[in-house]
């Protein structure tokens, strides 16, 4: 009953035995190794995207603050939600990366930058004066921080606006494939037919024991984000390690399947919670993060019954009777349903 974090999953075997092929003898470093050669090619395939540069790294905040860092600089700022990771947990390395430009929220219910609100804020800014920080770029999260998706519409929507004031396009894909399944969306669609630059394409929360790419549609500047890279200290010398996690994940579209189990699970545990006494959806549940609130006698049995999840008391000071639980893709229909009689008493 494992519901804190899908970053707390283990690796799929498919993932180990890669890993395992990967470390017989020696290998070219620092992304010369010839696995890396089929997930460049694969990693365009999947995104109908020959020309598309493809690099990876170990971390989301890595991913996330490279990218910004060439979209945005140091007298710039990059407009996201107020309750994007980037802007509530990466501990500042955005604007690090960035090399001070700062992150500038925008509104928007249930995790979702609202139109209005973004076309608001582009009004004030554009144009800029030297008085004030520049704007731009603009990043988006898909799978956002609430557990919703952007549909392609609402991503090409977002960008167009973006792109008209003359701003970059990023989008924090963490939780890519968990959007991507919920939606139906290729991955073409959701991403630079819908006007995004540059995608950081998780891996590490659906599954993958540290992995993550940083795609380009446009590849002008590949080269400067290998310098951002190396000079940022995210250039591994035994990439290969990197390279046949991404491999694995990529055959047999491994990363789509994770991915439903993931959000099927999370359905699963919505439909439970809604249907008990007192339980109630605090938004919409459209992938494979939840926050609900149920009573405090369910919280207590859970948790003495070794669930673990976060209570959103303890997490942001909101209701004490609020929970935030995270499926993952090997989260069981028995786990969820012992959760739930627990919840149930």
């Amino acid at each position: 009953m494992f519901f804190a974090s899908d970053n707390a999953s283990p690796v799929p075997q498919q993932v180990l035995d890669a890993l395992a092929r990967a470390n017989e003898g020696y290998a070219t470093p620092y992304g010369g190794d010839t696995v890396m050669d089929g997930v460049r090619t694969r990693l365009r395939e999947v995104f109908e995207a020959p020309d598309a540069a493809v690099y990876l790294v170990a971390t989301g905040t890595a991913a996330n603050s490279l990218s910004l860092g060439m979209l945005c600089p140091p007298w710039g700022a990059a407009l996201c939600h107020s309750s994007a990771h980037v802007q509530v947990d990466e501990c500042n390395a955005p604007e690090f990366y960035m090399g001070g430009a700062k992150l500038l929220p925008v509104a928007g219910d249930n995790g979702r930058i609202d139109p209005q609100a973004l076309r608001e804020t582009l009004d004030r800014l554009v144009p800029a004066s030297v008085h004030n920080a520049q704007p731009s770029a603009l990043t988006l999260t898909n799978t956002t921080e609430m557990g919703t998706v952007y549909t392609p519409a609402q991503i090409a929507e977002l960008a167009g606006m973006a792109k008209a004031a003359g701003l970059g396009t990023h989008l924090d894909g963490a939780r890519f494939a968990n959007a991507l399944v919920a939606t139906g969306a290729t991955p073409a669609e959701m991403t630079w037919k819908a006007g995004i630059d540059v995608l950081s394409f998780g891996g590490t929360k659906n599954g993958l024991m540290g992995v993550e790419a940083v795609i380009m549609f446009d590849p002008a500047r590949a080269f400067e984000f290998e310098l951002r890279r190396k000079r940022g200290a995210h250039l591994f010398s035994k990439h290969r390690y990197l390279s046949a996690q991404m491999e694995a994940y990529l055959a047999d579209d491994l990363w789509l399947d994770l991915a439903r189990r993931a959000n099927a699970a999370a359905a699963r545990l919505a439909a439970g919670i809604s249907a008990l006494p007192g339980g109630r959806l605090l938004h919409p549940v459209e992938a494979n993060m939840l926050f609900a609130e149920f009573p405090e006698d369910g919280h207590r049995r859970a948790k003495a019954a070794g669930a673990a999840f976060y209570n959103l008391g303890e997490l942001n000071g909101g209701s004490p009777l609020g929970a935030r639980l995270v499926t993952s893709w090997c989260t069981t229909d028995a786990e969820v349903d012992t959760f739930l009689s627990h919840l149930q008493g």
